[in-house]
């Protein structure tokens, strides 16, 4: 719901033609009024086939960076910043396809029946520029939040005595230094996630991220670049604390260091 909230706030701001101003809670009634609650999670399907792989690439190449550059050691902030922004990039250009799809589906403009459908209609009327449009933006706003993110998580934990907490705690604290961390990380790149919003959903208007970035500028100020910003901050902090309380458990239960 918070990702359907936040792609149909940046798509009114891509239209030519806006009355009034949206806010998150009313844009949620709206769809649950135009298309049931199940319209909550409409682009379910390439939510599912963008993150589930993508998370999957995400930590499995921080892991062996981590085993090839940090053997026996914590890495530094700068270090973590390298690591989380690196990996990130190679999942998102991965990814970036279906990310296009999801994008497109959360926005109600388009009418694919399937993911497979819709990354072949891409092709076939966008060809690999449609595809991957949006490449510039998108990897701008997560290698910084992936990098930001590892950063904030790693020198949070370094600050907590946790030799002196009950290993029954643990997931607890990590789950709050995941939430400190998305929250500091999100701010510090929403304006990447609107122009890139932008971009996938209007490929034949923005050629180049500079269009973008001009638009959204003429026609909101600076505002206009954190829009959504409530919706993405929810999503984006409770999904990367999830995923790195349930990554850390699952390493120390393998034997493995994170």
């Amino acid at each position: 719901p918070e990702s359907i909230s936040r792609s149909s706030l940046q798509f009114l701001s891509c239209l030519p033609f806006r009355s009034g101003r949206a806010g998150m809670v009313t844009l949620l009634f709206r769809v649950v009024r135009t298309e049931s609650l199940l319209g909550l999670w409409k682009g379910v399907s390439p939510s599912f086939a963008r993150c589930i792989p993508g998370v999957g690439i995400y930590f499995s190449t921080l892991y062996m960076m981590k085993q090839k550059f940090l053997v026996d050691r914590s890495p530094t902030a700068l270090e973590s910043v390298f690591l989380g922004a690196t990996a990130r990039a190679v999942s998102g250009i991965c990814m970036l396809p279906v990310t296009v799809v999801k994008t497109r589906y959360e926005s109600g403009r388009f009418g694919y029946g399937s993911v497979y459908g819709a990354l072949k209609n891409i092709y076939q009327t966008e060809g690999a520029r449609g595809m991957f449009s949006g490449l510039t933006a998108t990897l701008l706003r997560d290698a910084p939040f992936s990098g930001i993110y590892l950063m904030f998580y790693t020198q949070t934990k370094n600050f907590t005595p946790q030799d002196q907490l009950d290993p029954m705690l643990m997931p607890l604290l990590n789950f709050g230094c995941g939430i400190f961390a998305g929250i500091l990380a999100s701010l510090a790149t929403q304006p990447a996630d609107v122009i890139k919003t932008h971009m996938q959903l209007s490929p034949q208007k923005y050629h180049r991220t500079s269009q973008a970035i001009a638009f959204i500028y003429k026609d909101f100020g600076l505002v206009g670049f954190f829009r959504g910003g409530v919706p993405r901050a929810l999503r984006r902090t409770l999904m990367a604390a999830m995923a790195w309380t349930v990554y850390e458990q699952m390493m120390e239960k393998m034997g493995l260091k994170s």
